[in-house]
């Protein structure tokens, strides 16, 4: 067995391997490597789209029998195979307070302490920067807890509320595009709070609730299914916010909320008092859409 020294010279040379191959990301155009790979995927030309479904699907190991359409000719684009339905019966919704809203991995989840959210091992950061500088939203959230879940490419990209709840407020914030992979979470400090993000708040029986949708790298286009056409791109450079308070936009628990355009992450924050997540859930563990949280 290792002493704690070797653990810890161990642990220092990974993250600096982490920091190491993701440095470069700082140095690229972001926005313009998602603006061409966002045309990228909307090429109907059939034998490229053909050709980048089925190196996809190859890849990441996509079980096509999960989804409505299984035909990757009938797919109009790479987008559309990207974005594609499931069928109902595979994605059963939990007798549970709490869902998970996509499929995916928790890279964090846990208690929101003193505003901070943690990111990773060693790193956390503000609740308020993550909802675009906004002390008084952020308020709504101490004393609460927090889930980031991350999408992988082989995932449903469809995002879908993990209770029944009112939309309240949208709020767009325009950032980097770095990439939400596991290595660039722990080697980029503040990755979530410093990404482009759609934030989406809700009223719900236990108080407000947060589900923030983070860009990342290829991934600069989210929608959601209330509002016309795709948040992004174009990009901003200014925050934007939408009020729905007297809309009366509201969504059943597990119903379709929003969806990424190519994969990302997901962050839930919860109020205090909210029912609180399963003890056995931990970090890296894998979920489906409709599984239990609470």
């Amino acid at each position: 067995m290792p002493h704690s020294s070797e653990k810890a010279t161990s642990a220092a040379a990974v993250s600096n391997i982490d920091k190491w191959l993701t440095w470069p990301q700082y140095l690229l155009p972001q926005h313009i490597l998602s603006i061409m790979m966002h045309r990228l995927c909307r090429c109907r030309w059939a034998w490229l789209k053909n050709a980048m479904i089925k190196a996809i699907i190859k890849q990441y190991q996509v079980d096509m029998s999960l989804a409505q359409q299984q035909d990757i000719n009938a797919f109009e684009h790479f987008n559309a195979f990207f974005t594609r339905a499931l069928r109902p019966e595979v994605r059963p919704l939990a007798a549970s307070e709490l869902l998970s809203p996509v499929d995916g991995n928790i890279s964090q989840l846990g208690d929101i302490h003193s505003g901070r959210i943690i990111q990773a091992k060693g790193q956390d950061y503000n609740v308020a920067e993550l909802l675009g500088n906004d002390a008084v939203m952020a308020e709504q959230f101490v004393g609460g807890q927090f889930a980031t879940i991350y999408l992988s490419p082989r995932d449903y990209h469809r995002i879908h509320m993990p209770c029944a709840g009112l939309l309240q407020h949208m709020r767009y914030v325009p950032g980097k595009l770095f990439s939400v992979n596991p290595r660039t979470v722990r080697a980029v400090p503040r990755v979530f709070a410093r990404n482009e993000r759609l934030v989406t708040i809700f009223a719900t029986d236990f108080g407000p609730m947060a589900v923030i949708l983070v860009g990342a790298i290829f991934v600069g286009s989210m929608q959601t299914v209330w509002q016309d056409g795709e948040i992004t791109p174009p990009y901003g450079k200014q925050i934007r916010d939408w009020q729905y308070q007297t809309d009366n936009i509201h969504l059943a628990k597990g119903a379709e909320m929003g969806r990424f355009n190519m994969g990302s992450t997901v962050v839930l924050l919860l109020p205090e008092g909210a029912p609180a997540w399963l003890q056995a859930l931990t970090a890296d563990m894998p979920l489906i859409m409709g599984e239990a949280l609470s």
